[in-house]
């Protein structure tokens, strides 16, 4: 039930768990870090998330929780010390209109940071204006990253940042309605490990019914296998000389334990022969297919048909890698040799990486280098998806963003995380909105309300503004200064990979990893 506020500029809701009062920011009502949730430490550290408990009294929600421990790219472990509290798992929402009346539209976002970083309360994800001028309630939220959330070892529950979603999805469909929403319009977004998170929700069999439609923004397609997962956990244990076990674990400050996973992430190269892709881009964390809580892939699993009563969108941008191939350093610099070595280790199937050549017979070095990284990690995965759901009947809608970002001296074409600040129209706050570059051009923010204005009709109605994806005419909404729909531009790496099926990454090799010397 919706109750009056002392004050216009204090909405207070009551949920299952108690009363709320939050804050009015640009006549949008705003809540943020509202329990989902009990803390996931002492007992609970490394268990699936337990149901919060209640309060007595109206309790403010009017600042984010803390972040759960980070990896130290970018500073994120910086902004993860700074806070104060272990209430890691909350969420945050965004109302034109709280009361249980309004019945509007709802879109849950998860956040990316490729299973290792994330933390909802980043200025990028502020869901004002999406809400505002999209007629949505927003919501996001924070989930377990890392080992934390990802960790593979005795004891402990397995794909427990996944889990977190689920039990914020749950959160949604018992509380939204007393904030404007209608728990029967769930959308969930993410991109990047947060897209990959959306594909593997359409797999989970304890996410069905928490949400209609789905959109993954460049779904990131690393899946583990068990035995890889443990190999990797078992290597961050040896880094504080102890056994992969909750009860070697538990006791250790989460800090120690981030930083543990960063030193293997830094060094998995060296483990290339056994830990195969997941070194070689140097990704400690994914999903599990455990089958249990992830039975199978995703696409097997839309295969199967397990989303086609779900309404998919589903897309990437077009030059993916480079963003990440700058961070590294080597933006124009990839040798020969450097390339051959990305064909080798992420190109498809036997003769994958010759496809590739006689594919892109001008293609330099740099550009091999980065279509090929782009296509394993992201744009076939996203493809796929839709391909898949198609093939089982359902229905999916494809885009593709070519809008070359003007930031950092325009080098970066359309890379990965452009389409973060375009989605939201944050486009002057936030790390991804160094791409769009200082003072937003008037360009940026058309092409910033036309992404809005497809993601939201999609949420609202199921419909962003295009035909949907088939296998006869695939046609794909591409995003630039004069959005088309065309048939799939990227057609040489999808007859590249339309032969093969997105795996489980495997360990390579029967023994597992002992602690190192």
């Amino acid at each position: 039930m919706s109750v009056a506020a002392s004050e216009p500029s204090e909405p207070v809701v009551r949920t299952t768990a108690g009363m709320l009062h939050g804050c009015r920011e640009s006549g949008v009502a705003v809540f943020r870090g509202i329990p989902y949730a009990e803390p996931p430490v002492g007992a609970l550290r490394f268990a699936a998330p337990r149901p919060v408990r209640g309060w007595d009294g109206v309790r403010a929600a009017v600042a984010y929780g803390p972040p759960p421990p980070q990896g130290g790219h970018f500073g994120m472990d910086a902004l993860a010390r700074d806070t104060v509290g272990d209430d890691w798992l909350t969420v945050n929402v965004w109302s034109p209109e709280p009361g249980p009346g309004a019945g509007l539209p709802v879109m849950v976002w998860i956040q990316g940071g490729a299973y290792v970083i994330g933390m909802s309360g980043l200025p990028e994800y502020d869901g004002g204006r999406l809400a505002r001028e999209g007629g949505v309630v927003v919501v996001t939220f924070n989930y377990r990253v890392g080992i934390e959330g990802f960790g593979q070892f005795e004891g402990a529950t397995a794909n427990r940042g996944l889990l977190d979603q689920v039990a914020a999805l749950e959160w949604v469909r018992d509380n939204i309605r007393a904030f404007g929403g209608d728990p029967g319009r769930v959308t969930v977004f993410g991109q990047s490990a947060g897209g990959g998170s959306v594909a593997a929700l359409l797999a989970m069999p304890r996410a069905a019914g928490l949400f209609g439609r789905a959109v993954a923004q460049s779904a990131q397609g690393t899946f583990f296998s068990p035995e890889l997962a443990a190999d990797i956990a078992t290597a961050c244990a040896a880094e504080l000389g102890l056994k992969p076990t909750v009860a070697d674990l538990s006791t250790v400050d989460p800090v120690l334990l981030s930083a543990a996973g960063d030193a293997v992430g830094a060094e998995m190269a060296r483990w290339a022969d056994r830990w195969g892709q997941a070194a070689h881009k140097s990704i400690p964390f994914s999903p599990v297919v455990d089958g249990d809580t992830l039975p199978v892939t995703p696409w097997q699993a839309l295969t199967d048909g397990a989303g086609r009563d779900i309404e998919l969108l589903v897309g990437h941008t077009r030059h993916e890698q480079r963003l990440l191939t700058a961070l590294a350093g080597l933006l124009g610099q990839v040798t020969q040799e450097q390339a051959a070595a990305a064909l080798d280790a992420f190109a498809p199937g036997e003769g994958g990486a010759r496809r590739y050549l006689d594919g892109f017979p001008a293609a330099t070095p740099d550009e091999l280098y980065e279509l090929v990284q782009s296509d394993c990690l992201f744009r076939m995965p996203s493809l796929h998806l839709a391909e898949a759901q198609a093939a089982a009947g359902g229905r999916a809608h494809v885009y593709e963003l070519t809008w070359p970002a003007p930031g950092m001296g325009g080098a970066l074409g359309a890379c990965h995380g452009l389409d973060v600040p375009l989605v939201f129209g944050n486009l002057d706050r936030g790390q991804p909105a160094m791409l769009i570059g200082e003072g937003p051009s008037p360009e940026a923010e058309e092409l910033s309300a036309r992404m809005r204005a497809a993601w939201t009709a999609f949420a609202t109605h199921g419909d962003p503004g295009w035909p949907a994806y088939d296998a006869e005419q695939r046609l794909a909404r591409l995003f630039d200064t004069r959005p088309t729909v065309t048939a799939y531009p990227e057609e040489t790496s999808r007859r590249i990979w339309q032969d093969h099926t997105i795996p489980v990454l495997p360990l390579n090799g029967s023994s597992p990893m002992g602690v190192r010397k």
